[in-house]
């Protein structure tokens, strides 16, 4: 079972949380379909377990806060969160919620890189993040869509320390490295719908793609791109009741 157990380096992907309209709709969509368990604690916001370990946070959206984005938001692990504030404005992102306390949990902000992607930091307090991942039912990728990735690969360069490499014999992909470390993926918008901004992908690990697109179907999600294999697994693109897209993927057997 890989549990996390020591502190996420700079950069590295940390966390994924989403925004919802109907919270409680959310909560009991993720938990029919992924296994979890969760419900919102005394400040609102519910973080989902998987047999008891965290996985992923789903809040309500804020009517105050419209830019914030209705959609699962990858968080990157920082130390700290102002000074990397600073380095996001300073490199050409904006903010969309700045530094805030969560009590003694850690510190967190909401941003977008310059063309528009939104993205979380996180600074761990109690709370350092994702415990369960790369299992049935958690959090496995994340993955960078966007139009033009050189200027995105300098912009998380300079922020996080981000190396994009070209993988070899896959069109127009980058492996995401963090001191040598793959910590996710980027892409262009060509396999997305006409329209689509920049935005971070999340996946999540599924033991059996084709059933779980036909469960989410039945609790009124959206299969955006039908289950199909690809050189890093059997994957699915879809959306949640609200329009909250994600990826679920089995990975090849070992």
């Amino acid at each position: 079972m890989p549990e996390i157990t020591s502190p996420y380096a700079t950069g590295t992907p940390c966390w994924v949380d989403l925004r919802a309209k109907n919270q409680q709709n959310a909560i009991d969509f993720y938990s029919d379909l992924l296994g979890w368990q969760g419900q919102p604690g005394s400040g609102g916001y519910a973080i989902c377990e998987l047999r008891g370990q965290a996985v992923a946070g789903i809040g309500a959206a804020p009517a105050d806060q419209p830019e914030l984005p209705q959609a699962w938001t990858t968080y990157f692990a920082a130390t700290d969160a102002p000074a990397m504030q600073d380095t996001i404005v300073g490199a050409g992102g904006s903010l969309l919620a700045p530094v805030a306390d969560i009590g003694d949990y850690g510190r967190m902000l909401v941003a977008a890189d310059p063309q528009g992607a939104a993205f979380g930091v996180w600074q761990a307090g109690e709370f350092a993040g994702a415990r369960l991942v790369n299992e049935p039912g958690s959090l496995i990728w994340n993955e960078l869509h966007t139009a033009d990735v050189p200027t995105a690969a300098a912009f998380y360069g300079d922020v996080f320390g981000m190396n994009f490499e070209p993988v070899e014999g896959v069109e127009a992909y980058w492996e995401i490295k963090i001191a040598g470390k793959t910590v996710g993926g980027a892409t262009g918008l060509k396999s997305d719908p006409p329209g689509t901004p920049a935005h971070w992908l999340t996946y999540f690990s599924v033991d059996d793609v084709d059933s779980t697109a036909d469960a989410l179907i039945r609790r009124d999600g959206t299969v955006l791109a039908p289950p199909f294999d690809m050189v890093a697994g059997r994957m699915a693109v879809v959306a949640d009741p609200e329009g909250a897209r994600f990826a679920v993927i089995k990975p090849p057997s070992r």
